[in-house]
């Protein structure tokens, strides 16, 4: 038993960061989405999973998506969330990188990126900032593996034609 409050802990400690960070971008009410995922892992204490979990990562993650899905739903929309991912945002912060060469740069791809639709914001998110592979993205998003891919695909397509037109417009405006 005591072995199990350990491993409970350890996984809190590791994985907790990640979780505020995902569910701040659906969850835009703080306390809610500490609730959520302090009773996440009160329900992973409480009840064992009768399927083997190919990915903890992408099992808490998708699990704290419903868990907040399921508590907006359960108090009649206190905040507009739904499957749609329609409120899924990313911010500008989330592209800084630790070697921040061109400040001017990363506000055109925050723009660009924040062009696209929720849905393709969030792939992103998962695949490029949070490192999920294919597989965990399509367990958390629910959409078949090759999806993944074919989203993904388009995202950047679009991001890069976002992009050009950015720098076609600098140039023009600044000639």
């Amino acid at each position: 038993m005591q072995g199990n409050k350990e491993a409970l802990s350890i996984l809190f400690k590791r994985y907790y960061p990640l979780l505020y960070q995902y569910g701040s971008k659906i969850c835009p009410d703080e306390a809610t989405l500490e609730d959520c995922i302090q009773e996440l892992f009160t329900d992973l204490w409480q009840k064992k999973s009768q399927q083997p979990i190919q990915s903890v990562k992408a099992y808490l993650l998708q699990a704290l998506k419903y868990k907040l899905y399921k508590t907006f739903r359960d108090r009649k929309n206190t905040f507009a969330i739904d499957d749609t991912h329609e409120h899924f945002e990313l911010s500008h912060e989330s592209f800084l990188i630790s070697r921040q060469e061109d400040e001017e740069k990363i506000k055109k791809m925050a723009a660009a990126i924040n062009q696209l639709p929720s849905r393709q914001k969030e792939i992103i998110y998962l695949r490029i900032y949070k490192g999920l592979s294919y597989e965990e993205i399509s367990e958390i998003m629910e959409i078949n593996y090759q999806v993944v891919l074919n989203v993904l695909c388009h995202a950047l397509k679009l991001f890069r034609e976002l992009i050009v037109q950015s720098v076609v417009l600098f140039m023009a405006l600044h000639g």
